[in-house]
């Protein structure tokens, strides 16, 4: 699902119209329009100070949002920077193997 779409579901959900979420974000309602249909002027998504807020506010996943928007979390980001060889190797397999790991790690 695509980030502007995502933001829009959740919103919904909750039952926040644009202008009670922008209001809750103290930010225009043209601005969460723009957010839901990602027509931002000055870049792609809106800034990580913005999706954590939004976050706290439709009491979504940090992190999803994060990865929608195509950055990763400080979290993973570290783990990543901690053992590089081992994303390498996740990242090369294919979905059959993935979900053979995740099995495996669920169980322990």
């Amino acid at each position: 699902m695509k980030f502007g779409k995502h933001v829009r579901s959740i919103g919904q959900s909750k039952g926040f119209t644009q202008a009670e979420l922008a209001k809750r974000m103290s930010v225009s309602v043209s601005y969460i329009s723009k957010v839901e249909n990602e027509r931002l002027h000055f870049g792609d998504y809106p800034s990580e100070k913005f999706l954590h807020k939004l976050a706290v506010e439709l009491e979504a996943d940090e992190d999803q949002l994060l990865l929608l928007t195509d950055r990763v979390p400080a979290s993973i980001r570290m783990r990543i920077r901690q053992r590089p060889d081992a994303f390498r190797a996740f990242a090369a397999m294919d979905d059959k193997t993935i979900d053979k790991v995740l099995r495996s790690a669920k169980r322990r």
